[in-house]
């Protein structure tokens, strides 16, 4: 579960206002409907949870909440995949685990009465939304997954311990939730990965599934980060998706022999370009220069990485990759950090 913010300490984080972090926003502990629309029901509990009556395929949408409509195209996936007679849970938790030093766990956005809003809509049966006491009883855990190699790496480097955090608090709640699917979004690439990766190492019965990073209309990746952006501030960000964007071009114009790059249009496809790509060094290239040219903007872009990698393990790739690769970027503009990637094919596929 990708957190979109920053934090503070996070011991202060299982006791207090914060430790009731995931389940804040006034309802109560009952289903939330009206007479002509009824909504998922609302669940603090594990033991609520294991009563809720099951029907037909259970998948599940992890969240941090502050729902938007990124949240809202995993959870319209879920219903999509598991059907009219499926079970859609979305969980709903602000876990302390995925957040360090330095950054803000109290400024989290929690909104769980627009959150409620957003999964009824999207026809979620339950939402479960437990505070920090109920997910980690008797504080901060003393046993945790570790991440492992992967986990240190471009994410892991930049935010210690958060893969950590984040693996340990998906593994509870696929076990709380027991679901045959859960569903992540493809912009949290090497989470995803790591998710997949722990279900396939652990023997988690559970199909991982990912879905299409939903992009603003001038190419911003939805997060819940993007309310903190100011006009100028946003200006500056844009160049993420224009960098990918350039880095795709660029390896496509390689690979059809043409000298040069066409001017890199602002928002990069979510999927991997049909046409093949040919050349790593390019792509590397291409979106490194309009990273460039936006550190001299004002507000300047602070790149905290540029990376093409394998898919596999997050290692960057030689000059001579063929198959898939990840372009992932990751940046601050002001005081708030983005991320965003999309993936390649370099070669024809088999």
């Amino acid at each position: 579960m990708t957190d979109d913010r920053h934090t503070t300490d996070t011991a202060t984080a299982f006791g207090g206002a914060a430790g009731a972090a995931g389940a804040s926003g006034g309802q109560g502990d009952a289903d939330v409907a009206t007479a002509t629309n009824p909504g998922p029901a609302l669940i603090r509990t594990a033991a609520a949870l294991r009563a809720l009556d099951r029907r037909g395929e259970r998948a599940v949408v992890m969240t941090m909440g502050a729902l938007h409509a990124g949240h809202a195209a995993l959870i319209r996936a879920a219903r999509d995949r598991v059907g009219p007679d499926g079970q859609v849970v979305v969980t709903v938790f602000v876990n302390p685990l995925q957040f360090g030093a330095g950054e803000d766990l109290d400024r989290y956005p929690r909104t769980l009465d627009a959150d409620l809003l957003v999964a009824a809509r999207e026809r979620a049966d339950a939402v479960f939304a437990p505070s920090a006491e109920e997910v980690y009883p008797g504080g901060e855990p003393q046993v945790r997954i570790s991440a492992g190699p992967m986990g240190e790496l471009l994410e892991g480097a930049s935010r210690p311990g958060h893969f950590d955090g984040m693996l340990t608090v998906v593994a509870k709640l696929l076990h709380l939730t027991a679901p045959d699917l859960a569903l992540y979004g493809e912009k949290d690439a090497q989470q995803l990965a790591l998710i997949r990766r722990m279900a396939r190492d652990l023997n988690f019965p559970v199909r991982i599934a990912g879905v299409p990073t939903v992009r603003e209309p001038d190419g911003l990746a939805l997060s819940s980060r993007n309310r903190y952006l100011s006009g100028p501030e946003r200006g500056t960000a844009l160049a993420l998706s224009r960098a990918l964007e350039a880095g795709r071009r660029a390896g496509t114009a390689a690979a059809a022999g043409t000298p040069g790059a066409p001017e890199p249009a602002p928002v990069p496809e979510p999927e991997p370009s049909t046409a093949p790509v040919a050349d790593p060094d390019a792509v590397r290239a291409a979106a490194r220069a309009v990273l460039d040219e936006a550190a001299e903007r004002q507000p300047p872009l602070v790149t905290d990485y540029l990376a093409l990698v394998d898919p596999s393990d997050f290692t960057e790739v030689p000059a001579d990759h063929r198959g898939a690769a990840v372009l992932a970027v990751a940046a601050r503009v002001g005081t708030t950090r983005l991320i965003d990637n999309i993936r390649l094919q370099f070669g024809a596929t088999r």
